[in-house]
This record gives C-alpha cells, sequence and structure tokens, in this order.
C-alpha cells in the first residue's frame, strides 16, 4: 500500500480538494467524480460526501493509496 503524507495548513480541507492537492486527481471536479463512485473511505468507512471535511489525524484511502492528514 503506498502511503502519502499531507500536511494541513489550516482546520480542514475537502475532500475532493485533498485528492487534488495529493495528486490523485488533476481537478476538484475529478475528485468529485471519485468520490461519488464510491471508492473513497475516511478513516475505514465509504465516503460519499464530496466536499467531506478532512482534518488532522484522519486517514483517507482509495484503493491501494492511503492518505495520512496530520
Amino acid at each position: 500500500m503506498q502511503k502519502i503524507d499531507f500536511d494541513l495548513t489550516s482546520e480542514f480541507v475537502e475532500l475532493n480538494q485533498l485528492m487534488k492537492l495529493v495528486g490523485l486527481v488533476d481537478s476538484g471536479g475529478a475528485g468529485k467524480n471519485m468520490v461519488a463512485s464510491g471508492v473513497v473511505s475516511v478513516d475505514g468507512k465509504q465516503e460519499l460526501r464530496k466536499t467531506a471535511k478532512i482534518r488532522s489525524g484522519q486517514t483517507v484511502t482509495v484503493g491501494d493509496i492511503q492518505i495520512r492528514v496530520q
């Protein structure tokens, strides 16, 4: 499993923007489509809210990629 550490610079980041910032997708719109397709989970639970607020300490998983938000 590939692990990516993401350093948060504000209180939270929207899920679709996080996917863009770590380079999984080319745009926020593509991130929204990926979340809507049901392949994204946050802390082990499927997440379908495209703009879910991701905070420090949470883990986002997409396929075999794990993003740890710090």
